[in-house]
C-alpha cells in the first residue's frame, strides 16, 4: 500500500491510478494500517481530502470512469476541509519523491504493460526537474 507523491500523479501508469484510488477507498472504509502509509494519521484528514482531490482530478482527467465515491463522501462527511497546498508536506518531501520515481522506474524496466515510453520520458523529465 502506497500513496504516491502528489507530483507524480500526472505520470503514473494507469493501472497505478487506479489502484491509488482502490488504496484511498480502503482507508476510507477501514482505516488501513500500513507501514507505508500509517504517516497519514499524523496529519489532519484535511491532507489526504486534498490529496484525494488530486488523484481524482488525475482520473477525470484521463476520462477513468469513477464508479463510485461514497466511501470518500462517509469518511468526509463533515465537508469542513480546509485547503492544504501541499499534502503530507514532512513525508512528501524530496526523499521520497525520489523513492517513488526509482519504484516507478522499474516497473517501466521491467515491462510493466501500461507504461509506455512516452510515460516514461514524462517522468523522467520531472525527475530532472526536481533535481
Amino acid at each position: 500500500m502506497r500513496l504516491w507523491h502528489h507530483s507524480l500523479l500526472n505520470v503514473l501508469p494507469k493501472s497505478q491510478l487506479l489502484a491509488q484510488w482502490r488504496e484511498l477507498n480502503s482507508i476510507f472504509a477501514k482505516e488501513d494500517r500500513h507501514i507505508l502509509i500509517n504517516y497519514i494519521y499524523d496529519y489532519s484528514k484535511d491532507d489526504l481530502f486534498a490529496y484525494t482531490q488530486l488523484v481524482l482530478h488525475e482520473m477525470r482527467s484521463r476520462n477513468i470512469n469513477i464508479r463510485t465515491i461514497d466511501k470518500m463522501e462517509c469518511y468526509f462527511g463533515d465537508g469542513s476541509n480546509e485547503k492544504v497546498a501541499h499534502p503530507f508536506i514532512h513525508h512528501h518531501n524530496e526523499e521520497y519523491f525520489e523513492i517513488c520515481y526509482f519504484n516507478l522506474k522499474e516497473k517501466f524496466m521491467r515491462g510493466q504493460k501500461d507504461f509506455d515510453a512516452e510515460r516514461y520520458e514524462a517522468l523522467t523529465k520531472l525527475y530532472e526537474a526536481m533535481g
